[in-house]
């Protein structure tokens, strides 16, 4: 096996490089960098040339850069401080993001599914669930129907394929709810503030989609500016409640019956503190940012039991290991993705997830950095540590073809990938 390794210390290094993901993309091609004149724009030498076929693995080896753990716990703990970043940017500065911001007004609200039946749960009160049982933590009967039979499994898939929609309905709602707070027009809002966000989507153990956000009252060039006078988290706190009752958005008509759908009754909304206020019960923009975080690399597959990618055939239900409730979702999914009138949902493509479509992790755009920022920030430091020497842009060509070649590691590959530390340097590579 380790004959077929090549260089073993050098497939060692390009490994390493991978910081861990266990299903890289490989990609065949080539990359070549020429000096340019600047003066005259003729190409001159050549400065730097990779070839994949010289590479120890004979291709190119690339991160997945896949957010489910489930997939590739590497990239997704990735993916994860990724996002505790930009939460925390938005909280206190930093990132190209004013340090200001932590003067703001800024709320931490959980937005809950409304019911669709009874389910096995844990009461806050101490008391045992309508089953007559106090179920555990870890009860795989938590979240699972009372009667399955008379579950609403219609509703609870449609609320799933339209929780996004309402969001955003909420959102446009919440700046009415705010001017009308201040006394504004909501044109005359735009001209005093600023409402920016960031959230995140969570499945509860029955299947069905919340969020958590956090929701910040800015000026009206977002953190740059001071919120007026009159915007206090007592104000953002109020407006949300009311935007949140208000918030509905009708879904399809099916066999005769209407839907609509809007949020459940438990609306939670707290008010974040900042760092330094840590005793207690206050709630800490360190605490809101790793709540965030952590949520933001788990998908249905780990509180529910579902699966992590999708299936072309329904018939595939019967080799997965699933619970019957997400047997059942995943199954009203897909018969619902066969109507045509439901054809704009593409229910049967996102039936794994339980007929949710939409971005796991999403934020207005003045908020706080992206991720894509960030991943871009990361790759220039790598790119800085390989080649010490910085290159003019100006003055450099850069010629590159790549295809992709398949995914994953060989078994050599895996087993020796298995075995290595992490690479030099990389426990306190920056995540930004």
């Amino acid at each position: 096996m380790l004959a077929s390794l090549g260089t073993m210390p050098e497939l060692a290094r390009q490994l390493s490089g991978l910081g861990g993901c266990t299903r890289p993309v490989r990609l065949d091609g080539h990359r070549t960098e020429y000096e340019i004149n600047k003066a005259t724009g003729e190409i001159g030498r050549t400065l730097h040339h990779l070839d994949s076929a010289t590479l120890p693995a004979g291709q190119l080896l690339i991160r997945c850069n896949n957010r489910r753990a489930t997939r590739c716990a590497a990239c997704a703990e990735t993916y994860r401080r990724d996002t505790y970043h930009l939460i925390t940017a938005g909280l206190r500065g930093g990132k190209g993001t004013p340090e200001q911001v932590g003067t703001h007004p800024r709320v931490f609200a959980t937005f809950t599914a409304p019911g669709f039946g009874p389910v096995h749960n844990r009461p806050s009160s101490g008391r045992v669930c309508r089953c007559g049982t106090r179920h555990d933590q870890e009860d795989a009967a938590l979240g699972t129907p009372l009667a399955p039979d008379r579950y609403d499994y219609e509703a609870a898939v449609l609320w799933n394929a339209h929780a996004g929609a309402l969001w955003r309905r909420f959102s446009i709602y919440l700046r009415r709810e705010v001017a009308k707070r201040a006394g504004l027009t909501q044109r005359a809002f735009r001209k005093h503030a600023r409402i920016s966000f960031a959230k995140v989507a969570e499945y509860q153990k029955r299947g069905a989609v919340h969020f958590h956000a956090v929701v910040r009252l800015d000026g009206p060039e977002g953190g740059e500016t001071a919120p007026p006078t009159w915007a206090t988290a007592e104000l953002l706190t109020d407006a949300i409640g009311a935007a949140a009752r208000t918030a509905r958005v009708d879904g399809p008509v099916i066999d005769d019956r209407a839907h609509a759908f809007a949020f459940g009754r438990q609306l939670d909304v707290r008010t974040i503190r900042t760092a330094d206020f840590d005793g207690g019960q206050e709630l800490t923009e360190r605490a809101v940012a790793a709540y965030i975080a952590k949520y933001a690399t788990k998908g249905a597959e780990t509180a529910t039991g579902t699966l992590d990618r999708p299936i072309r055939f329904l018939a595939e239900l019967a080799q997965a290991k699933l619970t019957d409730h997400a047997r059942r979702m995943i199954r009203t999914a897909w018969t619902l993705g066969g109507r045509k009138e439901l054809a704009d949902l593409r229910l049967q493509a996102w039936a794994h997830m339980l007929g949710f479509r939409g971005h796991f992790s999403t934020k207005s755009r003045r908020y706080s950095t992206t991720l894509g920022a960030l991943r871009t920030a990361r790759a220039d430091w790598r790119r800085e540590q390989a080649n010490p020497i910085a290159q003019d842009p100006d003055s450099t060509l850069v010629l590159a073809h790549w295809v992709f070649a398949g995914t994953g590691l060989s078994a050599g590959e895996t087993w020796l990938a298995a075995s290595l530390e992490p690479a030099p340097g990389t426990e306190g590579e920056p995540t930004a």
